[in-house]
Parts: C-alpha cells; structure tokens; sequence
C-alpha cells in the first residue's frame, strides 16, 4: 500500500520537471527572506421551507503558515511553521472540529558541497484541540474500550494537544539543484510524546510511558510548482523507517494543496493528505479539505 502511493507521488512529479524553472538564490547578502501569511476562510448556509431541503450550517478555518530562510556564510537555515484550526457546525449538532494542525520544522544545510547538503533537521508535530471520534466503536479502539468491551458510544476522545506530539531529529543530505523540488534522506530519532495516559496506548506508547523513542531512516520529498498561472501546487512527503518495526512499512504522511488565487486577497484551496501509522491503525488515513478564502501578508 505504502509503495503504491508512494509511486503516485513520483508520477504527479514527472510531468512538472519537464518545464521546471530555477527557484530564486538566497545569498548572505539578502539577509532574513521572510513570509508570514495568514487566511481565513468561511462558509455559511440556511433553509426555511426550501422545497429541496437542506442543512443549515456554518463553518470556519483560520490558518497561518511562514517561511522563514537566512544564508550565512555556507550555511542555509530554514524555519517553516504551519498552523491551522477550524470548526463546523450543522443543524442542532454542537460545534465540532473541522481542521488542527501544529508543525515547526528547522532545517540547517551546508551549502558548500554543491547539490548534495550535509543536512540537520528538527521538527515538531501537534494539534491544538481534542480529537473526538463519533460513534465510535470498540473495535476501531480497543485500547481505549478495553479488551472485553463491545458496542460503540457516542463519542470518544482519541487526542489533545501533545497528546500525541511528534518530535524528529535527524542527520543526512539534501538534494537541491535550487529547481521546484528538493529531496532529503538520513538517520534520525523520534520521540512520540503523549501527555494523556489513558491515550498512550492508542500510539504505541506503553501505559504510563510518556515519550516513546525511535531510531530509523528519515526522509522527505518536497515540491513546489506553479502548474499555471495563479495556479500553485505543493506537495511535501515525508517518511520514518523505525528500526524497532523492521516488519512494519515505514509511516508516512502526504501532504498536497493546490491554490489558486482569483485576486491579491482572494483564493481557493483544496488540500488533501494521507497518513500511514502503523501505531495508530493499519488502515489508511485520509484528509480533504476544499476552502474558499481571503489571504493577508503579515510580513
């Protein structure tokens, strides 16, 4: 399963280096190259009496996303942070959660070798707020049921903030050829956090083990392209192979956008993702959000 995406991947990229065009060079004279974006985006729906019937609902998702790069001597550091939330709510059913995301990476390259950089890199992945499960079954976690229990409840908590939180480490080589794509491979450690013991469990942490520690093979494939005009696309894979589950396929996570801006201000996303965790689920998870929204440069 995890080969075949991965190859649906490699073919969504082939198709974009025919027409690759040279990324702009950042030298230690430009300084800081900054940005910090933040969109919000919103939907909002209402029927009384409408023949064809209908939901009433509304919903909405605030996001921040920056980029942060300096050069100094051979030296490029690279800070990325990504954060998003948003909540839905339809007809008498409360509030829910739409969107989460909290991730920082830090990335330190040696520039000095040519195309092949010496690469240090740390990141951090999160969430805000709980994670509920709705209608959930015993079977989908037993962990948290218990291994006698049947039958399901309305809903269940299955995360929080750093609960889980996922921390990575890792020495290796990027390829850059300062085109659309660059790609990165290593030894790494990663620590899986869970704040919340009864929630440890569910991510392969023992009971009352807060920080579960991997060591394993690091890798990340990233791609940014303007496919057509006002049309951009990005793609980032990343990949951990655990030493300690040599049986196991490697997790992974797949994150892809397409936007498209209509105006300075105004643009449509869509986003999809999939997730591989073997600690979680074997089964794979799935993510699609398609937003309309308005964008703003903070810096």
């Amino acid at each position: 399963m995890t080969l075949r995406y991965l190859s649906l991947f490699l073919l969504l990229l082939l198709p974009l280096g025919a027409a690759a065009q040279e990324a702009d060079t950042l030298s230690a004279a430009d300084g800081w190259r900054s940005s910090l974006v933040g969109t919000i985006a919103g939907s909002q729906a209402a029927y009384d009496n409408w023949a064809e019937g209908g939901i009433n609902s509304v919903a909405f998702t605030a996001q921040v996303d920056g980029l942060f790069e300096r050069v100094t001597g051979s030296f490029l550091q690279v800070h990325e942070l990504r954060t998003a939330f948003g909540q839905i709510k339809q007809d008498d059913v409360d509030w829910r959660k739409a969107v989460d995301q909290l991730r920082y990476a830090f990335n330190l390259r040696y520039q000095g070798t040519g195309d092949w950089q010496p690469t240090f890199v740390f990141e951090a992945r999160s969430q805000f707020a709980p994670g509920l499960a709705f209608d959930a079954d015993s079977s989908d976690f037993p962990n948290l049921f218990g291994a006698d229990a049947s039958g399901s409840v309305a809903e269940v908590k299955t995360s929080d903030f750093f609960a889980p939180a996922f921390l990575t480490q890792a020495l290796g080589v990027t390829y850059d050829r300062g085109s659309w794509y660059t790609a990165r491979l290593g030894l790494g450690l990663r620590e899986t956090i869970v704040a919340i013991e009864r929630l440890q469990p569910v991510y392969g942490n023992d009971p009352g083990s807060v920080l579960r520690l991997e060591a394993g093979v690091d890798a990340l494939i990233q791609a940014r392209r303007e496919i057509a005009e006002n049309v951009l696309l990005t793609s980032r894979l990343s990949s951990f192979y655990s030493f300690s589950e040599t049986d196991a396929a490697p997790d992974f996570l797949w994150e892809n956008t397409l936007l498209m801006k209509v105006n300075d201000f105004l643009n449509v996303s869509l986003e999809g993702a999939l997730q591989y965790d073997r600690n979680f689920s074997e089964d794979l998870q799935l993510k699609q959000v398609l937003s309309v929204g308005v964008s703003y440069a903070l810096l």
